[in-house]
């Protein structure tokens, strides 16, 4: 396949998604959770880009997207007809799917319809039970109240011990994330306008139809996860067809900087079981 690599904004059902596209081999389709954008993924990108054409995405409302539509619901299934027609755009068939917490809800979504080779799904949202969901709700809705109305310097997002201080929640190695990464990603969530709304749109909602998932599943879980527990993963390992469990010592709820070497190792593979099958060139038309 031919390397690619862009950075554009991409006109989606009324909707421009922010995007990075590089790399080359069979299509990988990064998809990040609530109040992410797709610069969580930049510290796996260059492992992920050596063996896949890699298109990563920001949902509508986050990173540089602007929301859905007023009036269509901030669902995971709205959300995941926003990725599935930037897969089409992309010239996707089937790509394999990663996705981190809402990410990986709307990647096994994506599965179920059919158009993922393999899903690797970190910390996936969508079967947390009772207070489980008021917990990371509550979680989710403290760090927005903190990065809205007390935001620290950039100069303390620069420093380790800031990072650890503002970040420790969902990520369980915060020292580890690139300083000007921290910055951009904090403001950008901070200034999310998507972000109420999907929260509304999925925290009361359960992630169904997973029994017709056919392509293999990967689970892995930060045994460090506080907002979505480890013994869910257990729910979805019990539900999904094929699906293989893994839990990670030393991983939080947003691990792609905790261990991005491990994380791109288990995603490639994972990954390379399946061969994804290229879009069929169509046929000449039969002389008159």
């Amino acid at each position: 396949m031919v390397a690619t690599c862009c950075h554009t904004i991409r006109r989606v059902a009324g909707v421009e998604l922010d995007h990075q596209r590089g790399g080359a081999g069979d299509p990988l389709v990064l998809i990040h959770g609530i109040g992410h954008t797709w610069r969580g993924w930049r510290p796996m990108l260059r492992l992920l880009e050596q063996s896949f054409d890699v298109l990563a995405v920001d949902l509508p409302g986050f990173g540089y997207s602007p929301p859905l539509p007023t009036g269509v619901e901030s669902s995971p299934e709205n959300l995941a007809d926003a990725v599935e027609r930037a897969i089409d755009a992309a010239g996707f068939q089937s790509a394999h799917l990663a996705g981190n917490s809402l990410g990986g809800w709307i990647s096994l979504e994506l599965a179920r319809r059919g158009r993922a080779a393999t899903v690797t799904a970190l910390s996936p949202a969508g079967l947390a039970w009772g207070r489980e969901r008021e917990w990371a709700a509550a979680i989710l809705r403290a760090e927005r109240w903190l990065a809205r109305n007390a935001t620290p310097p950039d100069a303390a997002l620069r420093n380790p011990v800031g990072r650890t201080l503002f970040a420790g929640v969902t990520f369980a190695r915060p020292w580890r994330i690139d300083p000007d990464d921290a910055v951009e990603q904090h403001r950008l969530f901070r200034e999310a306008p998507g972000f109420d709304r999907t929260l509304e749109g999925t925290i009361g909602a359960q992630i169904r139809g997973l029994d017709a998932i056919r392509c293999p599943v990967l689970l892995l879980w930060g045994i460090w996860d506080v907002v979505l527990l480890p013994r869910q993963g257990r729910r979805f390992e019990r539900l999904i067809p094929n699906a293989e469990l893994r839990y990670l010592k030393g991983l939080g709820h947003v691990p792609m900087s905790d261990d991005p070497e491990l994380l791109g190792a288990a995603i490639t593979e994972f990954a390379a079981r399946v061969e994804v099958r290229p879009v069929p060139e169509p046929r000449a038309a039969a002389p008159a």
